[in-house]
């Protein structure tokens, strides 16, 4: 779609739309990392000369983890003329996202969300930065597994997300001694759900739940039940990588291993995207921020190769080959995933350390 030429004097932007979760029931604490990395990036890239000197800029939609919303917002976007979509941190969001922009032809790079099924059908119109949920869970069973853990205990809330958790998990479990045991939060409560793990001798108990809450009341449940002294409580999810987690935990929710997207050492590019990051965040920058300035290095070195065609920039996803703050991102076809997914990002198991909650341990890395 053509834009309006623009004003004399005024050079014409190149547009990207945003979608990010800025609102609750969004995870706002996650977009607000996000929209901090993708905004950085498109300062980096303007500094830099912008797109053929063309500023580049950000259009940001609200989704407040509602697909609708996010429909709509792809329509709305699409009309304005993007070039391309990126971001979105809600998997089942994303999913709806991904469905519209290759019904409308419109490029999109999703940042954060992992869903392996982010489309139904094979298309050519969505990649993604971030690992699918089956690589990352899998990482975290073999922790768990590497960690004598073999009786997992899953407190689930019901979507789609939690249940193709759940399925990785007790597919990639079973054939090596392991199991899970699906504990259904739409009916306990968090004094239940303690003395469900003692009736079933779980030793492990993943939290496949909504932060705050219920997350926060069961991590305060179980810590202060001495039946459950040597249960590890996990939270594959990543729901420990925000400053809330440890402001509303404390020392409690130390030690609860979850998935982090990070590599044990940054590129240099990364290095100096965190002390931007930082900065302009006023707290440590998590995983979604990085993957939020990928995602803008991405698609500005697709447009600079490329020009504004949304055509070109989709046919462009398997060539991609750009450095990034975590390695070299390359896109490919990998089998049982619908979209050009970066094979593969860094994945490590990770906690809060006990000793200083404010400060991560690396438990466990996956390879390449």
């Amino acid at each position: 779609m053509n834009r309006p030429p623009s004003p004399p004097g005024m050079e014409q932007t190149v547009q990207i739309g945003a979608l990010v979760p800025l609102t609750r029931p969004g995870w706002a604490e996650a977009g607000r990392h996000l929209l901090a990395g993708l905004e950085l990036a498109v300062r980096d890239v303007n500094d830099a000369g912008g797109i053929a000197g063309r500023p580049l800029e950000l259009v940001v939609r609200d989704t407040a983890a509602n697909p609708q919303k996010a429909e709509a917002a792809v329509d709305e976007l699409a009309h304005m003329g993007v070039a391309a979509l990126a971001g979105e941190y809600h998997s089942v969001v994303a999913r709806a996202a991904a469905a519209r922009a290759d019904a409308l032809g419109l490029p999109f790079l999703c940042s954060s969300a992992v869903l392996d099924a982010l489309t139904d059908q094979p298309t050519e119109w969505v990649a993604r930065l971030c690992p699918p949920q089956s690589r990352g869970w899998q990482i975290y069973a073999d922790f768990l597994l590497s960690a004598g853990r073999r009786r997992i205990a899953v407190a689930a809330q019901s979507s789609v997300y939690w249940a193709s958790g759940i399925r990785v998990l007790r597919d990639y479990l079973a054939p090596r001694g392991g199991s899970v045991v699906e504990l259904d939060m739409s009916s306990l409560t968090p004094a239940a759900v303690c003395d469900a793990l003692v009736d079933s001798r779980a030793t492990a108990l993943l939290l496949l739940v909504g932060h705050p809450e219920p997350a926060v009341s069961i991590v305060q449940a179980v810590r202060r039940d001495q039946r459950l002294a040597e249960i590890v409580l996990g939270a594959p999810a990543g729901q420990p990588e925000f400053a809330e987690w440890a402001a509303l935990l404390g020392d409690d929710g130390a030690a609860i291993p979850f998935l982090r997207y990070l590599p044990e050492r940054l590129t240099p590019l990364g290095v100096r995207v965190e002390t931007a990051l930082r900065e302009r965040l006023a707290e440590p920058a998590s995983f979604v921020a990085f993957e939020g300035y990928d995602t803008i290095t991405v698609l500005a070195d697709v447009l600079r190769s490329h020009g504004v065609d949304r055509a070109r920039i989709a046919d462009s996803w398997p060539r991609v080959a750009v450095e990034g703050t975590r390695g070299k991102i390359q896109f490919s076809r990998t089998p049982g995933i619908n979209v050009w997914q970066w094979t593969w990002p860094p994945v490590q198991v990770v906690d809060r350390d006990p000793a200083r909650p404010d400060r991560f341990r690396i438990l466990h890395g996956g390879s390449h």
